[in-house]
């Protein structure tokens, strides 16, 4: 048996420690300012969301008050949240965004 404390797992080797990063939900909250189209443009450039996603994800903002745009590390979803309230703002809309763990 090789001195080596990995393990192979899945084809892959794992070493013991190592785990997977933990994930978190960006979510998109509800005003009556921002413009759906706006989101629906942010969910597009940003997320990288297709039409038809970035549509949904819009409609269900808008009737449930919040929805996923998407659920990344947490380095990645502080920057999109970043990213996309410095867009809004230049837009002049007061879009308010936030993570949670997924």
């Amino acid at each position: 048996m090789p001195e080596d404390k990995s393990q192979i797992k899945q084809g892959k080797q794992v070493r013991p420690g190592t785990r997977e990063p933990e994930r978190y939900d960006v979510l998109l909250h509800n005003d009556d300012f921002t413009t759906m189209d706006f989101v629906v443009m942010l969910l597009k450039s940003v997320f990288h969301k297709n039409d038809a996603e970035a549509n949904s994800i819009m409609l269900r903002v808008h009737n449930e008050g919040q929805g996923v745009a998407g659920t990344y590390t947490y380095d990645i979803a502080a920057t999109k949240i970043k990213k996309s309230v410095a867009m809004a703002r230049a837009e002049g809309f007061p879009l308010r965004l936030s993570m949670r763990p997924a």
